[in-house]
């Protein structure tokens, strides 16, 4: 005879912060990010010196979603500070749960608080669900962009990358 389901809620406790040297390992996601382990490496000697932030959604002491901002870009000819957001990534099985949104805003609070005045993110052509969550948020797009870019990965191999993408910004004024 077949067992019934059995059904339960559990409330999580997850916590936005900074990253802390503890967490670099762990943004490998058990393997799934080891490709990125240089990337995570010179990412965080930015973050260190302020050219950067690395912030984390974290559960029971591991990072289950991510956030980078690039704070090095000054002033443009407009003479509006701006932030980029980028490597924004929440553990897939819990996608759909409010992480991404939290960290959005999150990483938008941080730039309020060193008088960004704007903050641009992109999102892959290819990926819908990002480009509506960044609309629902109040970006807008303000162009595109090719996406080719290259690292090298955790065996020293020099990786090219191509992903066509939106830009997108939203006021934070």
């Amino acid at each position: 005879m077949a067992q019934q389901a059995s059904i339960f809620s559990i409330n999580l406790m997850i916590t936005l912060r900074p990253l802390v040297p503890e967490d670099l390992p762990k943004l490998e996601w058990y393997g799934q990010y080891t490709h990125f382990r240089n990337v995570y490496a010179r990412t965080y000697e930015e973050h260190c010196i302020g050219r950067r932030l690395m912030l984390v959604a974290v559960l029971n002491n591991f990072p289950i979603g991510q956030v980078f901002l690039h704070l090095a870009l000054g002033h443009n000819q407009e003479k509006h500070k701006r932030g980029y957001l980028y490597a924004l990534r929440v553990m897939e099985h819990l996608q759909g749960l409010g992480i991404g949104t939290r960290l959005i805003h999150y990483a938008e609070q941080n730039l309020i608080e060193r008088d960004f005045e704007i903050a641009m993110i992109s999102a892959a052509k290819t990926n819908i669900r990002a480009r509506q969550l960044y609309e629902r948020l109040g970006y807008h797009v303000i162009g595109e962009d090719e996406g080719r870019w290259q690292y090298m990965n955790h065996r020293g191999e020099v990786v090219q990358m191509h992903e066509p993408c939106w830009i997108l910004e939203k006021n934070l004024r």
